[in-house]
Formats: structure tokens, C-alpha cells, sequence
């Protein structure tokens, strides 16, 4: 009798690592129904409450950030990696792993130590444009490694790039204009007015109040246009607030469940610039004012950003600089020259993030297949 796939995934902290990892949880679940799909993270992060949502089972580890930030708390580091490592190098030998794969965020390395303390062979994923710390720590300890963009900061990476849900990767390659196909549902499930252009903001997973504050004040510069509708992303804390502060021709939501059809409705898009939100403009196509989270390590954000600015596909705008009146200057001329929105739209190269939830599930069921060979490499 074969024995099924067993795989456990560290992925932990913010919704950047949580949702490529369950991407390529589906993606192994279609190459093998029978598949034992387990997560690895901490008590600490929005893993608690998706990863379960989601349908797998959250193991948790005592594990600390790799932040400079934590000050005297730094030097606990050490232990708790050790001690997190021995835990996950039981919960592999528990779930029979074959393989264990590391997603980045601080709940992940631990699973590639462990991995490495039991003989089993592993991968790991960086999402960002610059590798953040654990993913540093974690690339010593195992050959196999896969990146979202080509970089070059991780050398001898494959380029898989980002795993994004599977609507998302489906919008990128429907037929013809991929968002135009699902316009007009989008736009009508919405509640998009008609002749209306909308502007999305979107702050992650959480929201972001310099977003919020600065689509507040843009909804009351135009409060008497009925050309520009606003759809603001708020999370689910500064909802009620916002929604009672927004002029007309605005809506807040706490999450969009339709990020697919979120996209198809836009016209343009004013976000952050995690990995996974440049990724899926980048897929689909959505012309985008990126504000890049002024505190991500390494500055991570704006080197993401830059994945699309560069080509054109998008314009930076400094976080301290995002006010009501800056966005206008920089979104009203884009708004009033569909051409332009166009050309913008069609610079973004999709690269290979539609597939990248397959790509990785390949290289994962490759490694499961040769254990001693892929190990030995290490």
C-alpha cells in the first residue's frame, strides 16, 4: 500500500507567509487527494486563526522574532531556535514527514532546523524581493531554495515565484484581457457605479492607517464626483470608524473575501507592497500607487515595489508623503487618461507566479520521491 504525501509547512506571523503556504498546501493536495498537510507556527501570529479556517492542523512552537528590535531579548534567540528545532523535529517524526518546507517568517526556520536534526530533506520559499533574517539563517541549512523574484540575493535559487490563490492565478489567464472578462460582474457585485472609475485600497491584511486616513480625505475632495467611486480595505479595527468619517462615493470594508473581483472592478489600486499583493497585481494586471510599509526589515517593501515601478506598472509613493493631497496630484491625471492606465496594465510582467503553487508542490513531491539522494546534497 503507498504511503500518502506527508509534508508539514512553517509559515507563521503575517498573512505574506500564511497565504503562499496554504497556496501550496491546495496545490499539493491536487497532486496527491491524499496528501497529510500539516502547519508549524507560533501562538503570536494570524496563523492561529487562518491556518485552522483553512482546514489543517497548527502545531505551535515556542519561538521568538529575529528583530533586532527585541533589544536584551535578542540573545534568547539561540535557545529558543534550539529549543523550537527539537520541537519541530518531533512533530515531523509525529506527522511521518517526508519533507518540510519553510515559507519564511520567524516560525519557519525552526521547521527547517528540525527538519535538518531528523535527516529529512527540505525547501524553502522567500517571498520578499531581499531575504529576510530567517530565511538567511535557514538557507545554511539546506540547498533547496525558491524564490518569488529573481533577485539574486539567494544564490543557486529558482525563480517558482509567488504562490497566490488559485481565483487570482485563474483571473491572470482567462481568455483575452484577463480582469475584462469578469468586469462587469465584478463591477456589479461591487456595486461600482456605472461610468464610475474605482480606486482600491487595499492595507494588507490588517489595513493601514495611512491609507485610510489618506482615502478619507480624498473622498471629501471629491465628494461631488460621481465619475470616481473608492473602495477602502480598513481591517476589521478601523472599520466603523471609517466608515462613519468617508464622504459619498466611498464604501470601507473590513476584508474582501473576492480579491479577484476586487482587481477586475479596479481601475487602480493604492496598496502596500508585500510580497504577495505586488505578485497578484503583477499577475493580473492592475495599475497601482504602491506605499511601501516604511518599517518592514531591510526595507523590504520598496525593493518589492520596485518589481513593478521599474517596468512601469506602477508608481512609489513614499509612506511619509501619502496625504490626501499628494495621492490626488499623482491619481487624478491617471484617472483622467484611460491610455495611460492601459499602457501601465500591460507593463507588468506575471512572471511566473500563476504557477508558482504547482512549481513548488513539484519540487516538494520531487524531494519526497529521492529523500536520501536530496538530503545528501545538503
Amino acid at each position: 500500500m503507498r504511503t500518502p504525501l506527508s509534508v508539514v509547512i512553517g509559515a507563521g506571523g503575517t498573512g505574506g507567509h500564511i497565504y503562499p503556504g496554504l497556496a501550496l498546501a491546495e496545490a499539493l493536495r491536487r497532486a496527491d487527494p491524499d496528501a497529510v498537510i500539516s502547519f508549524v507556527g507560533t501562538t503570536r501570529g494570524l496563523e492561529g486563526e487562518l491556518i485552522p479556517a483553512a482546514g489543517y492542523r497548527l502545531h505551535t512552537v515556542d519561538m521568538i522574532p529575529f528583530d533586532p528590535a527585541l533589544g536584551a531579548r535578542r540573545y534568547l534567540l539561540p535557545a529558543a531556535l534550539l529549543k523550537s528545532g527539537a520541537q519541530c523535529r518531533a512533530i515531523l517524526r509525529d506527522q511521518r514527514a517526508q519533507v518540510a518546507v519553510g515559507m519564511g517568517g520567524y516560525p519557519s526556520a525552526p521547521v527547517i532546523l528540525g527538519a535538518r536534526l531528523a535527516g529529512l530533506p527540505s525547501l524553502i520559499h522567500e517571498s520578499n524581493a531581499v531575504p529576510g533574517r530567517a530565511n538567511q539563517f535557514a538557507a545554511r541549512l539546506t540547498p533547496h531554495v525558491a524564490v518569488a523574484f529573481d533577485t539574486g540575493h539567494l544564490a543557486g535559487a529558482a525563480t517558482t515565484g509567488m504562490p497566490i490563490a488559485a481565483a487570482l492565478a485563474a483571473l491572470g489567464s482567462l481568455p483575452g484581457p484577463g480582469r475584462a472578462a469578469l468586469r462587469a460582474e465584478a463591477r456589479s457585485a461591487l456595486g461600482v457605479p456605472e461610468g464610475a472609475r474605482l480606486v482600491l485600497f487595499n492595507g494588507g491584511s490588517l489595513g493601514a492607517a495611512r491609507l485610510t486616513e489618506a482615502a478619507v480625505g480624498l473622498s471629501h475632495r471629491w465628494a461631488n464626483r460621481a465619475d470616481v467611486h473608492l473602495l477602502v480595505k480598513t481591517g476589521p479595527s478601523a472599520l466603523d470608524t471609517t466608515a462613519r468619517r468617508l464622504g459619498p462615493g466611498a464604501r470601507a470594508v473590513a476584508y474582501l473575501d473576492r480579491m479577484d473581483l476586487a482587481y477586475a472592478a479596479a481601475d487602480l489600486v493604492v496598496c502596500r507592497a508585500g510580497s504577495a499583493t505586488v505578485a497578484e497585481l503583477a499577475t493580473v494586471g492592475v495599475p497601482a500607487v504602491l506605499v511601501p510599509y516604511p518599517h518592514a526589515p531591510g526595507d523590504h517593501q520598496t525593493h518589492n515595489a520596485r518589481v513593478l515601478t521599474d517596468a512601469g506598472a506602477g508608481l512609489l509613493l513614499a509612506d511619509a508623503d501619502t496625504t490626501a493631497d499628494r495621492l490626488a496630484a499623482l491619481v487624478e491625471p491617471l484617472l483622467t487618461d484611460p491610455a495611460r492606465l492601459a499602457v501601465m496594465a500591460r507593463a507588468a510582467d506575471p512572471g511566473p507566479h500563476a504557477r508558482a503553487a504547482e512549481l513548488l508542490a513539484e519540487r516538494v513531491v520531487d524531494l519526497a520521491s529521492h529523500p536520501y539522494e536530496r538530503q545528501t546534497a545538503a
